[in-house]
């Protein structure tokens, strides 16, 4: 009897033994941490990965063991792994790890749309990105038919509110595209809903071509709402428009930098001093200040502006003013 009490003392004191040093072992595991690259490591984690496939995957990388110590951390600390993107940096422990996956902290990529970009260039942007998914043919910008994808839009210009989107690994230029018109279209309603009364705008539309207009002449926010409303005073006064951005759209891909005269007297939809009022479509893609400001026009006589030749505009109330303010223009330009 005595024997077998000893003989239990003793198994007991190697198990206890045992799981000491088990646990020792579990301990320093779990300060250890991977063993990652410098520069760290992109991991995808696929759909319906479970614990075991993820440890399979980092070990056969050379960045851990495949050993029991991660079995015990993840019935320890139970947790779901959301699929995605992981940015694995140096330092990182089997538990900030599972942390990480379990959150669902993944890379976030950005995308800028600039303010003035046109269609065109929204579209090679989008095509440029390396990690968008092309979901979206967009290799002919204009021959895409938009309104496949947004009900009711026949022209693709101005609709995108330029910005700069986050998107995970796996969105496409669809996702980037969605998200661009949802955000113009709440700042049209927004800009619409609370536009100055007596406005020769007879739709959001309308507003959204004048935006445009304003977008591509100027890059001053101290003059958009000034800009606007001289080309609401020419609207209301039956005055042609006479901006040259809007020739230059007019010209499309055959535009060489410069625009001459026989430019300003060879017709198309766009051509403000060959036709009354708006083009027929926006012209780029305006920002919300330029939205404010086609709602918001500053009060005032000026119905003629210039560059001046410093990045801002000479701003005139008669036609013989805004000559005198060309040929200033011209001289300053003839002296340079």
């Amino acid at each position: 009897m005595k024997k077998v009490a000893v003989l239990f003392v003793a198994t007991l004191v190697a198990l206890a033994g045992l799981y000491y040093y088990a646990w020792r072992q579990y301990e320093s595991f779990l300060d250890t941490p991977l063993d990652l690259p410098p520069q760290g490591h992109l991991f995808t984690l696929n759909p319906g990965s479970n614990g075991k496939a993820i440890v399979a995957e980092l070990a056969g990388q050379g960045f851990t063991e495949d050993s029991w110590h991660w079995a015990v951390l993840m019935r320890l600390e139970p947790a779901v792994y959301r699929a995605g993107e992981y940015r694995l940096e140096p330092g990182l422990g089997p538990q900030d790890l599972l942390r990480l996956l379990s959150e669902g902290v993944v890379v976030q990529y950005r995308l800028t749309l600039v303010e003035g970009w046109t269609f065109r260039q929204v579209a090679e942007s989008l095509a440029a990105d390396a990690v968008l998914e092309q979901e979206i043919d967009l290799e002919d910008p204009y021959g895409w038919d938009p309104g496949t994808l947004f009900e009711g839009m026949r022209h693709p210009e101005g609709w995108f509110l330029p910005e700069t989107y986050q998107f995970t690994r796996g969105d496409s230029n669809r996702d980037i595209l969605e998200r661009a018109h949802a955000a113009m279209q709440a700042a049209l309603d927004g800009a619409w809903a609370s536009r100055d009364t007596g406005l020769p705008l007879k739709s959001p539309y309308e507003l959204l071509i004048l935006a445009s207009i304003i977008e591509k002449e100027t890059a001053l926010d101290a003059e958009r709402e000034r800009i606007a409303g001289v080309f609401v005073r020419r609207l209301q006064k039956r005055m042609r428009l006479q901006t040259d951005p809007t020739v230059i759209y007019g010209i499309g891909d055959s535009f060489d930098g410069d625009i001459r005269r026989k430019d300003l007297r060879t017709d198309t939809p766009y051509n403000t001093y060959t036709r009354h009022g708006l083009p027929p479509t926006p012209i780029a893609m305006p920002g919300r200040a330029s939205l404010q400001a086609a709602a918001h026009p500053a009060p005032g006589e000026e119905l003629y502006f210039v560059a001046d030749g410093n990045g801002g505009h000479t701003f005139s109330r008669t036609l013989a003013e805004h000559q005198a303010a060309v040929n200033r223009l011209l001289a300053k330009d003839k002296d340079g």
